[in-house]
């Protein structure tokens, strides 16, 4: 009885199959320092990524707009306003 049945053990999840949500809009300084450490992160760990404009999604404005540049891993916040690309390997490197 010395280890866990695997039911029990939770998976972590590859790099590969993370998904980085950049959420911001157009002309926010800020959501342009984030893309380039997204993008660049993503590329090492081979996690995917895509980019969300609050301008045109109702609810992600009002969820959002004062947090951009926001980062989900996932779909569960990682971040907001700075990235830290050390941070966001790691959240995905596991």
């Amino acid at each position: 009885m010395g280890s866990m049945s695997p039911l029990f053990r939770r998976r972590k999840k590859k790099p590969g199959d993370r998904t980085v949500t950049l959420i911001g809009k157009p002309g926010c300084h800020l959501c342009d320092d984030a893309r380039t450490v997204v993008a660049e992160v993503c590329a090492q760990t081979g996690a995917a990524w895509e980019e969300r404009d609050i301008t045109q999604d109702e609810e992600l404005h009002r969820a959002y707009w004062e947090q951009i540049p926001v980062v989900l891993v996932d779909g569960e916040q990682h971040t907001f306003w700075r990235v830290d690309p050390g941070r966001l390997r790691r959240e995905l490197e596991g």
